[in-house]
């Protein structure tokens, strides 16, 4: 299908579909999957658009909570984006997990959706405290790469771009990326339809930084750890997820109104 002729949109995954660290609660969350609605919209404006991720999912939840709703909507283009949070729980499965993005890209392909899904950067890079599951990060991108190729589905490389890695391209918690991260993922994105328009600059390095000293460095891990990993480990450990209680901010196909930084663009926001 010619991009220009993608008319309905739907983003399947976790917390960086849902848009986590691209705003809050209060003004509204915008995420890569706007951005990249945005994209699509520029260059059909009769886009409609439906977001139904939800933080704290698996890849075997967002499966059995998001596909069905996902192919009832008929897309026409879908992204299908989870993994992470298996990645970091023990008991991790990677045949498992690959099962259940495969069995999403089977679904959404045989019924004519063309799916785009993406790889994942080095997280020990990003969490140095993260290192021991960098070889898991490894594995599911080949995985993904190969279950893509089995289906027809185009894979954004955000996982082999040494800027994806820049603490810039991250919020505090270095879990979710940043506005600048999402705004990076969606170009991606776009890049690996082939969307007109579109070219590889988002892979070009961000302008250099001074580099922390090795104290400075530590003590910015131990507030990490404070502040966030400690939380995180918590929540795991009663069985808790960041996404008890909510649902998906966007169930239904919508067209797109003015993002929020601009009136005088196209580009999705939050229903009130």
């Amino acid at each position: 299908m010619p991009s220009g002729d993608y008319v309905r949109y739907v983003a399947l995954g976790d917390s960086q579909t849902e848009g986590v660290g691209d705003g809050d609660d209060t003004v509204g969350l915008r995420g890569f999957a706007d951005r990249f609605a945005e994209h699509l919209a520029a260059v059909n404006p009769g886009l409609q658009y439906a977001n139904l991720a939800v933080r704290g999912r698996t890849a075997g939840e967002v499966r059995a909570e998001q596909l069905g709703p996902a192919l009832a909507l008929r897309p026409d283009l879908a992204t299908v984006v989870a993994g992470v949070n298996d990645l970091l729980r023990p008991r991790y499965d990677a045949a498992e997990v690959a099962g259940h993005l495969e069995d999403m890209f089977a679904a959404l392909t045989d019924a004519g959706t063309h799916v785009v899904t993406l790889t994942f950067p080095d997280v020990g890079k990003i969490m140095p405290l993260a290192r021991p599951v960098r070889s898991r990060v490894l594995d599911l991108n080949t995985r993904i790469r190969a279950a893509a190729a089995r289906h027809g589905v185009a894979v954004a490389e955000t996982g082999r771009q040494a800027v994806t890695t820049d603490p810039r391209m991250w919020t505090e918690d270095r879990l979710h990326a940043s506005p600048l991260g999402h705004e990076r993922i969606a170009a991606a994105l776009a890049h690996a339809i082939h969307l007109p328009g579109t070219d590889d600059a988002w892979t070009l390095p961000l302008p250099p930084q001074r580099v922390p000293s090795r104290r400075q460095a530590a003590g910015a891990e131990l507030r990490w750890a404070a502040a966030h990993l400690g939380p995180w480990l918590g929540r795991r450990l009663r069985g808790r997820s960041s996404g008890d209680g909510r649902t998906a901010r966007r169930p239904r196909l919508l067209p797109l109104s003015p993002p929020p930084d601009s009136a005088a663009q196209t580009g999705p926001r939050d229903s009130p």
